[in-house]
């Protein structure tokens, strides 16, 4: 997740950019004539409810859906999305007994819902062509990535040297990161829109992010982000969030809460008990990702969700 990403499917929206790669998943003429609508609250519920039970569980969506290095899956393709088995969808449907289909990736963003994405070593193809009418389940965690949240949470590291009292990346980036929130709600509720079209009757599960930063203070210099920035950027996390929350709600999907149940456990957290990971990762992880902790901690919070 939060690499920098801004290329959008100028003119053509996620569901037209569908229509020209998952042929073979969903006839034209019948996404057509959905295309154009969002599915009502009171349809996806239903639809939901019919969803068939040994269907399998799709996984959309970034580096924490991924579950990036924990370790990698040598039988994933293509091998630079980083998928793992100890991703949180993996677990989930393990525990459902359900077959897995994970096309989620390392750095995607809301285009790669709709066009493939190169990584450094192959191909992913457009991730909403795994979707099909016998879905069980589609789990979903995105948005990070269109923010470029990584190069800011790099940002604020390199700033904190300059003002390690102060808030100096809140105060250079200001406004722009919960404008940028506002700016993903619409492309989100698009991607729902369109999971709702391809996987009628799956059940949309919308994973948000966990619990990063500390509740109070920080701990600058092992994971050097300023105390005044843990706490700036800690609001936008929570915006990201509840942006999350609201459109899977106006979709009749399902939204997961990973925020709560992770607080306490961010990357300020001894290495016993946190489930995020800071700068210098003291488990196998990415930088600012969930550790193997995290994923289960995730996993478990949708199983509760979904009523498992």
């Amino acid at each position: 997740m939060w690499s920098h990403g801004r290329a959008w499917l100028a003119g053509l929206g996620i569901v037209t950019a569908v229509l020209l790669t998952s042929a073979c998943r969903a006839t034209p003429a019948a996404v057509t004539d959905q295309a154009g609508t969002a599915a009502p609250a009171a349809s996806a519920a239903a639809a939901a409810s019919a969803a068939p039970p040994d269907g399998p569980v799709v996984a959309l969506g970034d580096s924490y859906t991924a579950g990036a290095l924990l370790p990698i899956d040598t039988n994933a393709e293509p091998l630079g999305c980083l998928r793992s088995t100890a991703a949180y969808p993996v677990l989930v449907a393990h525990a459902l007994g359900a077959p897995l289909t994970d096309v989620a990736c390392a750095s995607a963003g809301v285009k790669n819902m709709g066009t493939a994405q190169q990584t450094y070593l192959g191909t992913n193809p457009p991730q909403l062509s795994a979707l099909a009418p016998d879905d069980r389940m589609v789990l979903l965690t995105l948005s990070g990535d269109d923010m470029g949240f990584m190069n800011v949470l790099n940002e604020c590291v390199k700033l904190s040297f300059t003002d390690p009292w102060g808030s100096p990346c809140a105060a250079h980036y200001g406004s722009q990161l919960g404008a940028e929130v506002g700016s993903e709600g619409p492309k989100i509720a698009q991607v729902l829109t369109a999971i709702a079209t391809l996987a009628p009757r799956a059940r949309i599960v919308v994973v948000g992010y966990p619990d990063m930063f500390p509740q109070s203070g920080g701990c600058w210099p092992a994971v050097p982000i300023t105390s005044g920035d843990v706490a700036y950027l800690r609001g936008v996390e929570e915006q990201l969030n509840a942006m999350l929350a609201a459109d899977a709600q106006a979709a009749g999907a399902t939204f997961v809460d990973t925020y709560t149940p992770t607080i306490g456990h961010d990357f300020c957290a001894s290495e016993s008990v946190r489930d995020v990971e800071g700068l210098l990762p003291g488990s196998l992880a990415l930088p600012f990702h969930p550790n193997k902790r995290g994923q289960a901690a995730m996993a478990a919070a949708v199983l509760k969700a979904v009523g498992s």
